[in-house]
């Protein structure tokens, strides 16, 4: 996926939604919850012979953007369904639209259930990369818009695709009696609730016990990280990314990148925003609010590494950044790293590197995996 897409899923910029996050409604009460620490987008109830899993709407507070249930493959479909888009699982041949999710499904041990991508020429997963030479995974076009005849010869068993505020649907796709999957995991309001999706996608894959067993991971490790960030004796300031076109998308305070800059126990210009979205600003706001801000960590795609040269020759005006004239900056090339397939369900990776870069005082980490300190 395009990097300006790849950030909006990530990231979820110009989306404007409060920290609050959406609620979510059962019709039934003879279910058992599962219990969520951490997500506040999503609801999973068991049932006797199905599951019923509801997304809130992140855009309206209180209302569901989409119920499934799922059932078994094996067993005879229940009577007196309640609405909601049935999925039969564990899923074993789909489209993954995103390169986040692909990165998931392989790190559950499911990579053989991927039948088709979109965006392929921004995958880095080397073993989807070879399938596809091969022909063994599909190339479906563009995440935005995929090429509907390549998903229909494939006779998926459902369809990953991202969801957008006013998209408008998903056009010829809702016809071709496909359950699509839309992974609104991207606007939860912290790190380790966009994390918890993965027990939700567990259960679509046949892969329950597995994602159980590294969400704890991925918590402990965070946790921890999270603690040690706060012994540190200095708390720098941070600036994030680049322009864009016309504006500069910054992460809202509620955001997942937001409140992983808190947890890494850095002071964040923009941190006390209520957006789990990221905020479209002019450059000269982010110059005023964050020019003068420690660190610059910014993320960008490209054959070659990013220099001093050939950030200001995209705009001048990052000379006048204090991090730009301290040479205190970071730069992730998401073109050859797996920043994008890596950390959106190992967020604790991510606060890592925040780390090793706000606090050379906390030396046991050793060097950052995807943030790379620009030196010439």
């Amino acid at each position: 996926m395009k990097l300006f897409s790849k950030l909006f899923i990530l990231f979820a910029p110009a989306i404007f939604v409060a920290c609050s996050g959406g609620g979510n409604r059962s019709t039934r009460s003879d279910g058992d919850t599962l219990h969520l620490k951490y997500a506040t987008n999503l609801k999973i109830i068991r049932y006797k012979d199905f599951t019923s899993v509801e997304l809130a709407d992140p855009w309206n507070e209180g209302k569901t953007l989409h119920t499934y249930l799922l059932v078994s493959k094996t067993a005879p479909q229940p009577d007196n369904l309640p609405a909601g888009t049935v999925v039969k699982i564990p899923l074993s041949k789909s489209v993954i639209a995103t390169s986040v999710h692909c990165g998931l499904v392989e790190s559950l041990g499911k990579k053989t259930s991927i039948a088709g991508v979109c965006d392929l020429q921004y995958i880095n997963i080397p073993w989807v990369v070879e399938q596809c030479k091969k022909g063994l995974i599909a190339d479906c076009g563009s995440g935005l818009s995929p090429t509907i005849e390549t998903i229909i010869d494939l006779s998926p068993d459902a369809i990953f695709l991202s969801p957008f505020q006013n998209s408008g649907g998903y056009g010829k796709l809702e016809d071709i009696n496909v359950p699509i999957i839309e992974t609104a995991d991207y606007m939860e309001t912290s790190a380790l609730g966009r994390a918890e999706w993965m027990k939700y996608y567990g259960m679509l894959f046949g892969a329950e016990k597995e994602a159980e067993e590294m969400f704890q991971r991925v918590e402990a490790n965070y946790l921890r990280l999270k603690q040690l960030a706060k012994s540190s004796n200095t708390r720098p300031s941070l600036v994030m990314d680049k322009q864009t076109g016309s504006v500069w998308y910054v992460p809202g305070g509620c955001s997942t990148m937001g409140r992983l800059i808190a947890d890494a126990n850095i002071d964040y210009p923009y941190g006390d925003d209520a957006h789990s979205g990221s905020l479209p600003l002019p450059f000269e706001n982010v110059l005023e609010k964050a020019g003068q801000c420690d660190l610059w960590a910014f993320r960008y795609n490209s054959p070659q590494p990013a220099t001093f040269a050939s950030v200001v020759s995209e705009n001048d005006g990052y000379r006048q950044l204090k991090a730009y004239k301290d040479k205190n900056m970071y730069g992730c090339n998401t073109a050859t790293s797996t920043f994008y397939e890596d950390t959106p369900f190992h967020p604790d990776l991510l606060l890592r590197d925040f780390i090793i870069m706000a606090h050379p005082d906390i030396d046991s980490l050793g060097a950052t995996r995807y943030f790379i300190k620009v030196t010439e």
